[in-house]
């Protein structure tokens, strides 16, 4: 079983938005897929609601309930699990970056959000798990993308893959759905596809680093 978190001390930065598309994405590729919300907004959970189908499964839990849902989902053997973090620095955080292979740091390319990156990437670094950022609701074209590449690159590694910002992702999250289901062949299902893949790879390589005394 895999186990990413989805996190950031920055509001607006899209995290809920990756954690329920790629979500989406991975039970598309024939995965059993469990979504943690531990997010007191719970916009995740209210996603759930108004989706139609009952997978991938997303359960509502607080911080002390996490290592215990964890175990259930081995259990279960699931193949991957999702969670989407707090906004802020508390435990409930920490839990899940102990608990993950990989951090997915999501971060729009503005100075405000980047700004914000440095404390939680201290967390990650003191925790000793792996990480990547990903930038999000980006312009299609800018100078401040790349800009935003070199800078989060001296903190750590940067996802080469950017989510632009585009009504579908908003559309389908409205809809209960993932961009993947509501419009399979646009240019954000594209990118999700993208994304997960990359995600999925950089777990492989971070899981066998560690069982080989690589890492």
């Amino acid at each position: 079983m895999h186990i990413i978190s989805f996190v950031t001390q920055k509001g607006g930065s899209g995290k809920t938005t990756l954690v329920i598309h790629c979500a989406v994405a991975a039970m598309q590729t024939g995965a059993r897929v469990l979504l943690l919300d531990l997010d007191e907004q719970a916009t995740a959970e209210a996603w759930y609601q108004d989706r139609e189908s009952n997978t991938p499964q997303l359960i509502k839990i607080g911080a002390t309930d996490l290592e215990k849902a964890l175990e259930a989902a081995n259990t279960k053997k699931y193949d991957w699990v999702l969670i989407d973090t707090p906004g802020r620095d508390e435990p409930g955080q920490a839990a899940a970056i102990r608990h993950s292979h990989l951090c997915v740091i999501p971060c729009r390319p503005s100075p405000a959000d980047m700004k914000a990156t440095p404390t939680t990437v201290e967390t990650i670094k003191r925790l000793g798990k792996a990480a990547a950022f990903v930038l999000t609701q980006t312009p299609p074209r800018s100078y401040r993308i790349k800009e935003a590449e070199q800078g989060l690159g001296v903190l750590g590694m940067v996802c080469p893959i950017h989510i632009v910002m585009r009504n579908a992702y908003q559309d389908a999250q409205g809809a209960g759905l993932g961009v993947t289901e509501f419009e399979p062949e646009g240019k954000a299902a594209a990118e999700i596809r993208a994304l997960w893949e990359w995600i999925g790879n950089k777990v492989g390589k971070v899981r066998y680093a560690k069982e080989t005394n690589l890492a």
